[in-house]
């Protein structure tokens, strides 16, 4: 059996340093991973380190805004509750000073207020609760004027919004301190008086009863004063308006000789259209009616305001009531036409409002058929006939009032057109329109 010879000692000693160096390259590399590991891994913690101090920074900034917020709120509240308790403190001060004070603490008083009244309506509710009314209407009576004064606008105030402190303001009995004659009172006091009226006039149109209207002589003084202001005339008609909505006080306000003066405003543009409103509420009773017709500058003034093309409202208005005066009463058909309505009427249907447009028209249309067409029972003029609808006669006459109609309205139109064509300035020569109007019937109006 033959056996191998030992290896040499320079092989062995090869194989050792091969394997040597092999472990080293390894433990080289691994070495080199992990180092360029921990550096990746550093360096993205150095690229996120800013974001995240800058996210960090954000929501610092945040929690100390919300408690910025937090201590802003608290102390508004804080405030806000201070202010309701000087102004409760205040409150009581100023009402204890208004029922047991001098003279002169009471107009104080007064004005303070006047000044808390403008807040809000739960100020004045609380206000009236506290029993001021009776008192600051008893300040009204009061012959210094500044005192009066100080009286009034805080009623004026208080009575703002609210039908309580309207209704308890007319039970102290307000409405009984309105001065008779306001040629001893000055501009401010009377202006007040009329504007504090226009608010308490509102009840009017409630259930709430009245208990007289004995200040009526007092607003037919400011109205009829030429020292009163357009504010004041303003507010005296509104109060007005809102009376003669209620059908129980047209006696009173004719009886007062309030239809005269409403007529004579109505003929002013300013104050005009209030004036014009409170005259349609008094036609509709028989006894404001009969004032208005009785007044020798009825239709003749109603005519002239349908002429205002500035004032729709007016002409609608006017015209409303010259269809009240004109139904079923030939005396007033008969007065307006001398008056010349015709050519007016269908001025406002050619350039008035679609409103004032219809109820011209229908007026109109009365007139046109005032002996020859029986209308309804809803509108116009309700006319007997005596003779056959065959007889000669009757025909003559329907044929006279057929040509007499056409030559009106063939006039008036004509006029119109002219009127028209001045006003737009129109370049073409109008020739043109007066032929187109001279051959056109009546046949071509729309009623």
């Amino acid at each position: 059996m033959h056996t191998l010879p030992p290896p040499s000692s320079s092989s062995s000693s090869s194989s050792s340093s091969n394997s040597i160096w092999v472990l080293s390259s390894i433990k080289l590399q691994f070495f080199a991973r992990i180092r360029r590991f921990l550096q990746s891994k550093a360096t993205r913690k150095r690229r996120n380190q800013p974001r995240n101090r800058a996210e960090q920074n954000n929501n610092d900034n945040n929690k100390v805004e919300k408690v910025v917020e937090t201590v802003q709120v608290m102390e508004k509240h804080e405030e806000e509750k201070e202010e309701e308790e000087d102004s409760a403190i205040i409150l009581q001060r100023t009402v204890k000073k208004l029922h047991f004070g001098s003279w002169e603490e009471k107009e104080v008083a007064a004005k303070d207020i006047g000044n808390l009244a403008k807040e809000d309506l739960k100020v004045r509710k609380l206000i009236t609760e506290l029993g001021v009314v009776p008192v600051l209407v008893s300040m009204v009576a009061s012959d210094v004027a500044t005192r009066r004064r100080a009286a009034l606008v805080a009623l004026i105030h208080l009575a703002d919004g609210t039908y309580t402190n309207k209704a308890m303001i007319v039970e102290a009995g307000i409405l009984s301190k309105l001065p008779n004659t306001v040629d001893n009172v000055d501009e401010s006091t009377i202006n007040e008086f009329s504007e504090l009226l226009l608010s308490l006039s509102s009840l009017a149109n409630t259930q709430f009863h009245f208990p007289s209207l004995d200040f009526l002589p007092s607003l037919r003084h400011i109205l009829e004063s030429n020292s009163s202001s357009l504010d004041t005339k303003t507010s005296c008609l509104g109060a007005l308006y809102n009376f003669s909505s209620v059908l129980e006080n047209a006696g009173a306000l004719v009886s007062c000789g309030i239809v005269p003066i409403l007529l004579e405003l109505s003929s002013r543009k300013e104050t005009s259209e209030k004036a014009l409103a409170s005259l349609g509420n008094l036609l509709v009773s028989m006894m404001g009616k009969k004032a208005i017709e009785n007044s020798c500058l009825v239709p003749k003034n109603f005519i002239e305001i349908l002429s205002w093309e500035d004032k729709p409202k007016c002409q609608e208005l006017s015209v409303y009531i010259l269809m009240i005066l004109a139904h079923q009463s030939s005396s007033q058909r008969e007065k307006m036409a001398e008056a010349g309505i015709v050519p007016v009427l269908l001025e406002v249907v050619l350039l008035g409002s679609s409103l004032a447009q219809k109820r011209a028209l229908k007026l109109l249309q009365w007139f046109k058929d005032e002996r020859q067409t029986k209308m309804g029972p809803h509108s116009g003029p309700q006319t007997p006939r005596f003779a056959s609808m065959g007889s000669p006669v009757n025909q003559r006459e329907a044929m006279e009032g057929k040509k007499m109609m056409k030559s009106l309205v063939k006039q008036s139109l004509h006029r119109n057109m002219e009127i028209i064509t001045h006003r737009a300035n129109a370049a073409g020569d109008s020739s043109r329109f007066k032929s187109l109007v001279i051959s056109t019937s009546s046949k071509s109006l729309p009623y």
